[in-house]
């Protein structure tokens, strides 16, 4: 009987989510058909045929100009609710996609997210740009204004040199965006009206501090993200060896290089802190990890990608903070009282093929069997003398001068 009772139960409960899902499926449709209906007959439909007798008798224009303004806003609120009504059909897909557990050592979670669906309308100037460039729907990707012409040059030509076709140079100014087509290289800048719209980034354009141009970069790749493209995100200090996109996993919402230089500081290690007075607990292990690097990562569109970079972007507009350490933070702070993590997938990179300035000229130059090696980029992000580096980094790797890398100092004079 009491079998019984429980079927019943869990019967009824089936039946109780079923019709509420039911019941928000059905008020979602009314919505949608009354915003539909209001998009159509925006003043009631005696009156928006009276309109209509109106207009073509040549009445007053700005009755006209109202319903105009209106029927947009209306179309903005049916995008919406479209938008939330694909949300809650997300959310039920994952639901029904639940499953039993395997035996011991045969389950695996889910590493890669979905990608989202790409929306051309978000910037369809760029869109057309990407069509052409990207590969796969890919690409590499940096910002660049005048100030770092030099070494942009060298970034392209190694780019160039390697084979790769998928890379574009969004300019920050009119100086750079000539340059590169005067080079044949792939590049995109935003309209003078864009620009003039968005204060923020007419600032960072003109002024073109490192730090400023860096932040910027996380509110353009949302565009990207939001069209469907995956971005290998470069600065512009970096030699290109090989092809990247041959080396990527794709398993990742993110995947960058680090600036760990071995496998302890780069994939992660158990640092003890020590507390004497704490006695018999005086140590504590603690994880550490050294931080990715910001300047070089490649990233999937996904959502948990995007609301990385609306939390990255939205901070570095609120606070005085470093692009790179609040870059880390929003990716591996877990949630606590107050706050609520990201919930994003993410791979460190192999800090032999995506080498760091700091990899290469600590250690690498000076063990004979590791100069063998031919990483796919180095990143001068170690060195202020950046120019100076990536030219010899070129004569070692390319041009074959073996003591190219000798006249550099380890660190820096200050």
């Amino acid at each position: 009987m009491m079998i019984g009772d429980r079927k019943e139960t869990a019967l009824m409960k089936d039946g109780g989510q079923s019709l509420k899902s039911k019941i928000a499926a059905a008020i979602l449709v009314g919505l949608l058909l009354g915003c539909a209906f209001a998009v159509f007959y925006p003043n009631g439909i005696i009156v928006s045929s009276l309109l209509s007798l109106r207009q073509v008798a040549g009445a007053n224009s700005e009755v006209i100009t109202t319903s105009s303004c209106e029927n947009v806003e209306l179309k903005r609120k049916i995008r919406e609710l479209t938008e939330k009504l694909q949300l809650a059909e997300q959310e039920k897909d994952n639901a029904q996609k639940q499953q039993k557990a395997g035996p011991f050592g045969t389950v695996k979670g889910l590493r890669t997210n979905p990608t989202v669906v790409g929306d051309e309308s978000v910037n369809p100037k760029l869109g057309k740009i990407l069509e052409e460039v990207a590969v796969n729907r890919e690409l590499i990707v940096t910002l660049a204004n005048s100030n770092v012409k030099d070494v942009l040059e060298v970034w392209f030509t190694n780019i160039k040199r390697v084979g790769i076709p998928n890379y574009l140079v969004f300019a920050l100014d009119e100086e750079i965006y000539s340059f590169c087509q005067s080079n044949d290289v792939p590049v995109y800048k935003k309209d003078v009206e864009e620009i003039k719209e968005d204060n923020k980034f007419e600032s960072i354009a003109r002024t073109g501090e490192s730090h400023a141009v860096s932040g910027l970069k996380f509110r353009i790749l949302r565009e990207f993200m939001q069209m469907g493209y995956s971005v290998l995100l470069s600065d512009v200090d970096i030699v290109y060896l090989q092809n990247p996109f041959e080396y990527l996993y794709r398993d990742s919402d993110v995947e960058s290089m680090t600036d760990g230089h071995n496998n302890m500081t780069a994939y992660g290690y158990n640092d003890v802190f020590d507390e004497p007075k704490m006695g018999w607990s005086r140590y504590v292990f603690t994880t550490r990890i050294w931080v990715y690097n910001s300047g070089f990562f490649y990233i999937r569109p996904t959502i948990p990608s995007i609301e990385l970079l609306d939390r990255v972007a939205g901070r570095l507009a609120r606070e005085n903070a470093w692009d790179q350490a609040v870059f880390n933070e929003e990716l591996f702070y877990p949630s606590h009282p107050g706050y609520e993590g990201l919930h994003a997938s993410r791979r460190t990179m192999d800090y032999y093929m995506f080498m760091n300035s700091k990899v290469l000229f600590k250690t690498v130059r000076k063990n004979p069997q590791l100069r063998k090696l031919k990483p796919v980029i180095i990143h001068l992000n170690y060195h202020p003398d950046k120019l100076r580096r990536m030219k010899a980094v070129v004569d070692y790797y390319v041009n074959g001068k073996q003591n190219a890398l000798e006249p550099f100092p380890d660190g820096t004079s200050w």
